[in-house]
């Protein structure tokens, strides 16, 4: 175990760091921090890929830069964007957003309801690829009033409207120049949006270079270049950190392994950096197949037991480093909704014991693997080959659950494939996440009844069909206090069955010079606001 934690505090997959270039005479300060630049490279794990916003493949903190949406997710609600202003019809199902004017797109062609309406009526021929967001499925038409004003049309009220087109894609914009044959689902032939930064420039697996948009509605950025470059994760991004060849760190929005908390430390014990945290922005979690036919996993109490059975104090302190810390239900406290009392399950192996006793679960006189009408208690759980952090969670758990009687055999795949055995339901368990702060709860929630995310982790409670009826009636609710009581309940109800087992939630970490201003977060664990940021 210690030398697992070692060599995951020496791998730095999952972050992203900035690198400051000269201020133009090549002198930095002696401590290794560099001088004020308007210039910032940072080191991705990956490339760019497509960034066309239509399309899911492309780095969404890239194009959080590029490309913008009507309006704005904050800490104080929903805010204008592209649109200064809305009206909501008294029934919740027309929508009415006036547009702001003199915004052009990076090729310079006019931002207008015309383009509103060619964007969002391409997202719309696609529907299927976006059936994770449930406004795709209820919006009715998308008709221009006039040059500056849209309106958009539901089939039915749906209180997460003007959530769901805040988000980074799909209801964002690329100037119709852009478009292929009137499409996008089938690819762009440029990447131009009207957002603060433009790509200028892109090498596939080596860098993408984005410069200021000096046109931009809301001012041009005082950061005038950002180079992104694709670099090996590890340690040779932590080396060019720790030298000053690179100035700004931060957790990718999908990161899977902490940072190294030690390194960061003695550099900002110097003074001349600074760490910034976000608050909870996801859930890291164990997801149970409640519908796997004949496996131990469809009893409920194997599945509670297994979450007794998860230290969460250590996992957060010796392979997250304090980075993330325990969690115990499937949402944080600071997620709307999700303040609910629930039963807590912590760390305590006798109390999975006399869970699996009670259920029937006998143990051999050897002290081997539990059995139960002839089964043995055996699961396989999966995770991301590439995450260190999900490896060393899964060995400690497989080791603790020995000690109950429980066998995991673990399985190390793609993400890729790990995500097509969560939609086709062939797996017992598996590590994943929620969808993190702007999409939870209600997309996460969603995501309960979709075969293509967790539908087989659902489908097997007891209580399945009150639970899909809960969930179908709070995204339609038009009253507050009617949201908060059905939510309470979909909450209670996978909390009870144990379908998702909560591990630790993560937080985006930011690590900058002390003389950067403007470091902040967004409502979101996928982007940050580069156009806010500025040295002294």
């Amino acid at each position: 175990m210690k030398r697992a934690v070692k060599m995951l505090a020496a791998v730095m997959a999952g972050m992203v760091l900035l690198a400051g270039c000269g201020s133009g005479n090549g002198e930095e300060a002696k401590t290794g921090a560099a001088a004020p630049v308007q210039e910032l490279k940072y080191a991705a794990a990956k490339d760019i890929n497509d960034m066309n916003p239509h399309l899911y493949p492309g780095s969404m903190p890239a194009q959080g830069m590029v490309y913008e949406s009507l309006v704005e997710n904050t800490a104080d609600g929903v805010k204008p964007l592209l649109a200064e202003s809305w009206d909501i019809s008294e029934d919740g199902k027309v929508y009415t957003f006036h547009l702001r004017k003199n915004v052009t797109f990076h090729d310079g062609a006019p931002f207008t309801a015309e383009a509103v309406k060619q964007n969002i009526d391409s997202v719309q021929r696609n529907a299927a690829k976006h059936s994770w967001i449930k406004l795709s499925a209820v919006i009715e038409s998308c008709n221009v009033i006039d040059e500056h004003t849209v309106e958009l049309r539901l089939t039915e009220p749906y209180y997460l409207a003007l959530l769901e087109l805040s988000m980074t894609r799909p209801y964002v914009f690329i100037s119709p120049a852009d478009f292929i044959n009137g499409e996008t689902k089938d690819g762009v032939s440029g990447y131009h949006g009207t957002g603060p930064y433009k790509l200028t420039e892109h090498k596939t697996d080596q860098y993408a270079v984005f410069e200021a948009n000096e046109q931009y509605w809301g001012g041009a950025p005082k950061v005038k270049r950002i180079t992104s470059k694709v670099l090996p994760a590890g340690e040779t991004t932590l080396l060019a950190l720790q030298k000053g060849e690179v100035n700004f760190v931060f957790t990718d929005d999908r990161g899977t392994d902490s940072l190294d908390v030690e390194a960061i430390k003695r550099l900002t014990d110097t003074g001349d950096y600074q760490v910034k945290r976000s608050e909870p922005m996801n859930t890291k979690m164990i997801v149970a197949n409640t519908s796997k036919t004949g496996s131990p996993v469809q009893d409920t109490a194997v599945r509670e037991a297994l979450w007794y059975s998860i230290d969460r104090d250590t996992i957060s302190k010796q392979i997250f480093s304090g980075t993330e810390a325990p969690a115990g239900t499937l949402f944080s406290a600071n997620v709307g909704y999700a303040d609910v009392p629930l039963t807590p399950r912590g760390y305590d192996l006798d109390k999975a014991q006399q869970l699996l006793e009670e259920a029937g679960w006998s143990r051999t006189d050897d002290g081997g693997v539990r059995t139960k009408d002839g089964a043995l208690l055996k699961m396989k759980l999966y995770y991301d080959a590439n995450s260190s952090s999900q490896k060393t969670q899964a060995e400690l758990i497989q080791n603790t659950v020995k000690s109950i009687g429980m066998e995991l055999e673990l399985i190390g795949e793609e993400s890729s494939s790990i995500a097509n055995r969560r939609s086709t339901g062939d797996y017992d368990l598996l590590f994943n996440q929620t969808w993190g702060l702007a999409y939870d709860p209600q997309s996460t929630v969603a995501a309960f009844t979709s075969e293509a995310s967790y539908y087989h982790s659902t489908s097997g409670i007891k209580r399945a069909e009150e639970l899909y009826r809960k969930i179908e009636q709070v995204m339609v609710s038009k009253d507050e206090e009617t949201r908060k009581g059905l939510y309470a309940d979909i909450l209670t109800i996978v909390h009870e069955e144990a379908v998702f087992i909560p591990i630790t939630n993560g937080s985006m970490t930011v690590v900058a010079p002390a003389d950067l201003q403007g470091l902040d977060f967004k409502q979101t664990q996928f982007e940050l606001p580069f156009e806010r940021m500025y040295f002294e």
